[in-house]
This record gives C-alpha cells, sequence and structure tokens, in this order.
C-alpha cells in the first residue's frame, strides 16, 4: 500500500485512494505553546488521519480474512490512539496486546540503535499471527529489535503497521505491510505523539516549529 506523502505542512496525496491533497490538512491553526518552546502548526488534519486509518484497517482486514485472529500488539505509548482507532474498524477477529520500550536517552549517545524492552506482552503469540501497530517508524531501529524480538517466538505470520515515516531518517531497511504516511523530518504531535509527555490527546497531527 502506497503512503501519503506529506510534505511540509501540506499533505499531498500520491496513492490511488486519496485524491484531494488538502482533504483535512492544509497549514491549519497556529496554536502558541511555551510547552513545546515553539508553535505547533497542523500537519495532517483529523479527517485526512480518518480516512486512512479506515483505508488501512480494510486492507488489513482483507488480508487476514482467512487467516482467523489477528493479534494486534501496540508499541507503547505512541500508539495507543491509532491502534484503538484502527482495531474498531477491522471486520476480522482480533485482541489487543501491547509492548513497551525505550530507544531515547543516554545510550543513544554512545549507540544510536539502542533498544531496551520496558514492558512484554502477556500472551504467547506462538502459532498466531501478528502485527505490530506504531505511531511513528524514524530511524527502523525500534521496529526492527521488536520485529526480532517476537519473530523468534514463532508467530504464524509477523508484520508491521504504523501510520507515519520519515524516511529522510531511516538507518535501517524494515518492511512496512501497512503504510499510513511518509512525513518530512520534524518533531511531531498529536494522535498519541508526545513533546515530553505533553500534547498527546491532540486530534490532529502537528510539527513543532520555530522551537
Amino acid at each position: 500500500m502506497r503512503p501519503l506523502v506529506v510534505v511540509a505542512a501540506q499533505p499531498v496525496a500520491v496513492g490511488p485512494r486519496l485524491r484531494r491533497p488538502g482533504a483535512g490538512g492544509g497549514t491549519g491553526p497556529r496554536l502558541r505553546s511555551s510547552d513545546v518552546g515553539g508553535e505547533l502548526k497542523t500537519l495532517i488534519g483529523e479527517d485526512l488521519i480518518a480516512q486512512r486509518v479506515q483505508e488501512l484497517a480494510a486492507l488489513i482486514s482483507d488480508d487476514y480474512a482467512e487467516r482467523g485472529e489477528v493479534v494486534l500488539i501496540g508499541v507503547l505509548k505512541g500508539s495507543f490512539i491509532f491502534l484503538a482507532d484502527l482495531a474498531r474498524r477491522l471486520t476480522v477477529p482480533h485482541r489487543i496486546e501491547f509492548i513497551a520500550v525505550t530507544s531515547y536517552g543516554e545510550d543513544e549517545k554512545t549507540d544510536p540503535g539502542a533498544v531496551r524492552l520496558l514492558m512484554d506482552v502477556r500472551h504467547d503469540i506462538g502459532g498466531q499471527h501478528v502485527l505490530v501497530v506504531e505511531d511513528i517508524v524514524d530511524t527502523g531501529h525500534t521496529i526492527s529489535y521488536l520485529l526480532k524480538l517476537l519473530g523468534a517466538r514463532g508467530p504464524a505470520s509477523l508484520e508491521a503497521c504504523t501510520l507515519l515515516r520519515k524516511p529522510d531518517r531511516s538507518q535501517v531497511e524494515i518492511d512496512i505491510a501497512y503504510l499510513g504516511f511518509d512525513i518530512p523530518d520534524v518533531w511531531v504531535v498529536g494522535y498519541g505523539l508526545d513533546f515530553a509527555e505533553r500534547h498527546r490527546t491532540l486530534p490532529s497531527i502537528c510539527a513543532v516549529t520555530g522551537a
């Protein structure tokens, strides 16, 4: 599935299904925020997010229609809103698991690929069809770590789904089966993504500018 490519603050549709470049997006409102030391500018609006999530859910439902139950593993904390919206739109049997890792902090200064497991899934995934659900793929180290970790447990199938990807930041080649948007290398908040634990619940995805 081809992602939508977001250039600067203007969503641009390149896939076959989404046709209106500004649908739900555009420059949007400017929100002053001392919390982020800059300005929040809408990058992807609510309507375009909802439309893309629906498309991803339809594609996943079609792909897994003959496989039985799919185990959705949400990567905390950022994926929780995306995972909830995606799961509610699926038409195939599914269950939810969560996993948490960290890839930011002192370790990253000496080892950019350092990832540490904070919380594991609670149930065995052996023989199950597993879909890892991420909010954003940046360098690719985190999703690569998770796919190796979970793949060693013998799932029947293992795929990755992410709402956002920063292709300019990629350091690891990763096959993303279900991809929402490609975005430029800017810090983004909202729809589950945060800046110092703030702005996760913004309904749109916003770029932090002028920080």
